[in-house]
């Protein structure tokens, strides 16, 4: 390895393991690169001599994955950063991947626009660790995804060849959509450095409406929310929160439905009057300004466990992604309500997109145990369950991705065809790839 180090300068270069993170997914030695060139060296070093590349960019997603507890480099993009062009009459963006998604948003407040993704650790998380894992919020249910925002990616493939994929315009139609392959691949296929994000205007107004429902009323609360999307309103988000999560953000030990309106004022007072006029009796109605409704946010995103703030302690902490049906959700986030007395476990799940985060918290044979009644019961309603925060030790006791898919072929085919030597991120992804 002392050839790498020659490489680049002494003090792009840690030599100290981490082999025991609580969390794995660490290096027998961490490099720094400031530089697009200097990352293509290091991988070009690791394939040449059949040495093992950990990505890693804030941080927070160090227990997502990875059944090796360290590999013999890893390539820290946090100090590969800053805005490499913005567009502001285009409404585009490329920035390089370590920028953290709050001083991206940050940016691009100055100009009256933003990326219309709402990833968990704002703070920490890199754009493109977002972009890896394909992450968003609550608020797909009117943003989209990742894969929603992405214009153009440019990457280092394991041997060091550059390529670039879609481009730098929003109307690029031309050839197939490569952005896809990458966007959610958890940097099995090459490491992305810089990313094209289609850009929105920063909306005139927001609010937020907290409509709370005992548990006797889940059929009207049911029936409230089929209304409701079969209405005209246009809700950025649509989230159920359990009980625990609700008392937590909310200070209601109910069933919570979280509803967010972003538009003109006007526009946002009219789709609040619709819902007063539809809120069943029973249930408990409270609105919240904009002021109010970002604090709401801002500590919802910090609900999950995360690798940057995880230490080790006497409690286990886990959570989970699940994908069901629309209406399906109540059925996850009430299955997860009725395990509280014996694990702590705190759950909301978009209802418009069907996906579902649980957040676990016990001991381990607690939490492990939880773990495989959500995942039976997502398989009931013929959904996934993926595991995004699990302790490295506990990760080989279950199925991280699930089960394989009757795709998987098509999936080990593109790996091994891009990275016949499965440098980067080793067993990170599905089916241990």
């Amino acid at each position: 390895m002392t050839e790498l180090i020659s490489l680049l300068p002494e003090e792009k270069v840690k030599t100290e393991g981490q082999a025991n993170h609580l969390l794995g997914n660490n290096g027998e030695m961490t490099v720094f690169p400031t530089a697009e060139e200097e990352i293509i060296q290091v991988l070009k070093f690791a394939d040449q001599n059949d040495k093992k590349v950990s990505i890693i960019g804030g941080g927070t997603k160090r227990g997502f994955g990875g059944l090796s507890d360290y590999a013999d480099i890893q390539l820290s993009m946090a100090h590969y950063s800053g805005i490499t062009e913005h567009t502001p009459g285009d409404m585009t963006i490329t920035v390089k991947a370590g920028t953290t998604f709050k001083e991206l948003q940050d940016f691009l407040a100055k100009h009256q626009q933003r990326v219309s993704l709402d990833p968990a650790w704002p703070e920490y998380s890199t754009i493109g660790g977002i972009i890896a894992s394909n992450e968003s919020g609550p608020k797909r249910l009117g943003y989209g995804s990742a894969r929603d925002s992405v214009i153009g990616l440019r990457i280092v493939y394991p041997d060091g060849r550059v390529i670039r994929s879609g481009g730098k315009v929003v109307k690029n139609v031309a050839g197939y959509d490569m952005n896809k392959l990458f966007i959610g691949s958890m940097g099995t296929l090459g490491v992305v450095t810089e990313i094209t994000l289609k850009l929105r205007p920063i909306p005139k107004y927001e609010s937020l409406i907290l409509l709370s429902f005992p548990i006797e009323l889940l059929e009207e609360m049911r029936l409230f929310v089929v209304k409701l999307l079969d209405s005209m309103m246009e809700p950025i988000a649509l989230e159920l929160l359990s009980p625990a999560l609700s008392k937590r953000l909310a200070n209601h030990n109910m069933y919570t439905l979280a509803i967010s309106f972003e538009d003109f004022e006007p526009s946002v007072y009219y789709q609040e009057e619709f819902i007063k006029s539809i809120v069943p009796a029973g249930s408990l109605f409270s609105l919240l300004p904009q002021a109010e409704a970002e604090l709401f946010w801002d500590g919802f995103y910090k609900t999950a466990p995360n690798g940057v703030t995880s230490k080790p302690r006497s409690i286990t902490e886990a959570s989970l992604k699940i994908g069901v049906k629309n209406m399906d959700v109540f059925q996850i986030v009430k299955e997860c309500a009725s395990m509280y007395k014996t694990t702590s476990i705190e759950a909301h799940g978009g209802i418009g997109h069907g996906l579902c985060q649980v957040i676990l918290k016990g001991s381990s044979n607690d939490v492990m145990n939880a773990i495989e009644r959500i995942q039976q019961a997502a398989s009931r309603l013929g959904g996934y369950t993926i595991i995004k925060h699990l302790p490295y030790a506990l990760r080989h006791k279950t199925e991280v991705w699930g089960e394989k898919p009757s795709c998987f072929f098509l999936i080990q085919g593109i790996k091994t065809a891009i990275d016949p030597r499965s440098i980067l991120n080793y067993k990170r992804y599905l089916g241990g790839i």
